[in-house]
């Protein structure tokens, strides 16, 4: 008989990481769980990412849940196949009654007499939760420059999470601000479709040559007809990821000079032309930013109707954009492919933890102290997904969260045995895993002297700097010495307290 205590328990979110906990909490037999979606449907990232080419740049057969394969069309699947997918999964598996759609969560408060959550939304609803699972992702907030007199053109602008698809290009002189991963993805379809496009770069990106190949039919229905053909490719990609992107930026020495080698040969043998070959080439070591993997914009960007501008941008007028040299590009219409801020996470909703303890309070000065990378000192019982430390990089999200939920099962079963009403780590656990994640800097790339998103103020990584067998390793046991456990209602022990 099971005689588990059954928690009530909020998801916020409802993309790739809120489905898996749609699917995972029912599983491990707790049956109260409500989703808040702000959208009409899920998907997250991949609902509202719809630029032309948008792609993920993880393979396919690895990017997707372990449990649930899926007959790729590509080596790397595109966003609608994406999003697709994830549809598909969340109604397999019934998630649908248990998602409030259009909502967003406005406030989340703790209260320290029930050890309980008390999330409030837009639309006024109230719900009291024992346990918050915030699966916001960390793609979800569009970031847009601070660019003198960016609300003064006339012309259209959008960003690429919020493509204008109502908007006819043909003849029209398009600017891309921004050159990371979705500028790499999105000119090369602007520069083939015979736009006049102007691509601004600040930061010249290193590029890993990664083809995306086609699957042939035939084997896709091999897959359709038995879905656990799948795992061999599966496993194939996972290798390929693990034993070579994250040592290669974890400081693996064989691993870090193929990187090196193959990425400079690429854009050697790729572009041409010296100077244009000279303006794209970084002055940072590889894999320092995020690496990105394409295979379409060293020909795009070569192409007679494509212009690279590295002149920096003094500011945003009325007919197009002033560079600092004077000269005004005039532009019909600007795309902000500008990237997301990475650190929102939950935000902007607020988060008031113990003894009105704030998110903001938590963070503060640039800083995210986390433990594990899912818990924060005064916020019991909250877990956020994907949050600082996770392995974010080159490497499956959906890998990730799996391994991180079903830390997080365990931890609630601390509770469910009633051993606890309230699970926090102390403050020497989480200094002590700022300190471990600070240590692993040294060996990695990311002190190869480029501003990274990676690092925040005091130049800590918010990722883990190890590789992914360290990274399930560091995860894989409970250490109840690190967490501080109390009872509020009536538990086995009166209070549990590590020392």
């Amino acid at each position: 008989m099971n005689n588990k205590r059954q928690p009530s328990v909020l998801v916020i979110g409802a993309g790739a990481t809120g489905i898996l906990a749609g699917i995972k909490l029912p599983e491990a037999g707790i049956s109260d769980v409500i989703i808040i979606e702000k959208a009409d449907r899920v998907g997250g990232t991949w609902r509202e990412n719809t630029y032309p080419g948008v792609a993920c740049d993880i393979p396919s057969p690895h990017y997707c849940y372990s449990f649930e394969p899926w007959p790729w069309s590509s080596q790397c699947a595109q966003g609608g196949e994406i999003q697709e997918y994830l549809e598909h999964v969340a109604k397999k598996y019934n998630l649908l009654p248990m998602i409030r759609f259009g909502t967003t969560v406005v406030s989340t408060v703790y209260d320290e007499t029930t050890a309980t959550w008390t999330v409030k939304t837009d639309k006024g609803d109230v719900f009291t939760a024992d346990f918050v699972i915030a699966a916001t992702g960390i793609l979800h907030k569009p970031k847009r420059p601070d660019i003198p007199g960016l609300n003064s053109f006339n012309g259209e602008m959008w960003h690429t999470a919020e493509w204008r698809h109502d908007v006819d290009l043909k003849g029209k002189r398009v600017g891309v601000i921004g050159t990371g991963s979705t500028s790499h993805q999105v000119v090369p379809e602007l520069v083939k479709a015979g736009h006049e496009t102007f691509v601004f770069q600040r930061t010249p990106q290193w590029v890993f040559p990664f083809p995306n190949l086609s699957f042939p039919e035939w084997m896709r229905n091999r897959w359709k007809e038995k879905p656990e053909r799948m795992k061999p490719w599966k496993s194939l990609y996972k290798t390929f990821i693990e034993q070579f992107f994250v040592k290669a930026t974890t400081g693996e020495p064989v691993q870090r000079t193929l990187l090196n080698l193959s990425s400079k040969a690429y854009l050697r043998l790729g572009v041409r032309k010296r100077d244009l070959r000279e303006k794209l080439t970084p002055d940072y070591g590889v894999g320092c930013k995020r690496m990105v993997v394409n295979f379409t914009f060293y020909p795009a960007i070569q192409k007679d109707n494509a212009h690279l501008i590295t002149d920096g941008i003094k500011g945003i007028e009325a007919d197009g954009v002033r560079l600092v040299t004077g000269e005004l590009v005039p532009l019909d219409v600007i795309v902000l492919a500008t990237g997301f801020d990475n650190f929102a996470y939950m935000r902007p909703g607020s988060l008031v933890g113990r003894s009105g303890h704030t998110i903001d309070d938590a963070w503060k000065d640039g800083t995210y102290p986390s433990y594990h990378a899912v818990l924060m000192e005064h916020f019991p019982n909250y877990f956020l997904m994907l949050g600082p430390g996770t392995p974010i990089g080159n490497n499956s999200v959906i890998g990730m969260a799996e391994e991180q939920l079903d830390y997080v099962l365990r931890l609630m079963d601390i509770w469910r045995d009633g051993d606890a009403d309230e699970i926090e780590p102390t403050p020497e656990a989480v200094s002590a895993f700022v300190e471990y994640i600070k240590a692993g800097l040294g060996e990695s790339v990311w002190t190869s002297g480029c501003q990274s998103w990676y690092l925040d103020a005091a130049g800590v990584p918010v990722v883990f700097p190890y590789t992914w067998k360290e990274f399930i390793a560091s995860m894989a046991e409970i250490d109840r010495r690190e967490l501080t456990m109390a009872c509020v209602k009536p538990c086995q022990q009166e209070v549990l307290h590590a020392v």
